[in-house]
């Protein structure tokens, strides 16, 4: 009996720790426009991102120029795995509220949602979610960052591999 739960205990403390830890890691933070050092053209196209990977160097500030190119609404979102998965269950939720369609997004629904529930407003800074066939810019510094992924959470294109890897030097 103590063996077991000896065993419990252990799983608990390591699966806690874990994702505490990666909570806390950083991915940097919104960027300024008089502080972009580069400029990356993104195309958003039905369940993957062209570039696939990013190299950033620490410190850099980078303007994203995402657009979707594709058929389906998807977005463009930097943050670390645990980030992500969080995030999924606020996407999943606009889905259910028939906020975010497969090819379109109900601004006003959206608006109005927003008024009862912020993360319905999906005004986060790390973030773009876009249409097909529209665009948006996104400035962002990368500072004091590591184990981040650039991935659309729209529900099930995380699932089918819409991510990018970055690699920070």
């Amino acid at each position: 009996m103590f063996k077991h739960f000896f065993i419990i205990l252990i799983s608990f403390t390591v699966s806690i720790s874990t994702a505490l830890a990666d909570k806390s890691m950083k991915v940097g933070k919104k960027g300024k426009p008089e502080d972009v050092t580069r400029i990356i053209k993104v195309l958003m196209y039905d369940n993957y991102f062209e570039p696939s990977s990013f190299k950033v160097q620490s410190g850099e500030t980078i303007k994203f120029e995402v657009e979707n190119v594709g058929e389906l609404v998807h977005e463009f979102n930097i943050a670390n795995q645990s980030m992500h998965k969080e995030h999924q269950s606020e996407m999943q939720k606009m889905v259910e509220m028939e906020i975010l369609l497969a090819d379109s997004i109900d601004k006003d629904k959206m608006k109005k949602m927003s008024k009862m529930d912020k993360s319905m407003a999906h005004s986060h800074a790390n973030s773009v979610l876009l249409e097909p066939k529209s665009s948006k810019d996104l400035i962002w510094k990368f500072e004091n960052v590591s184990n981040i992924e650039i991935a659309c959470n729209v529900p099930g294109h995380y699932d089918v591999g819409m991510i990018a890897k970055v690699e920070i030097n």
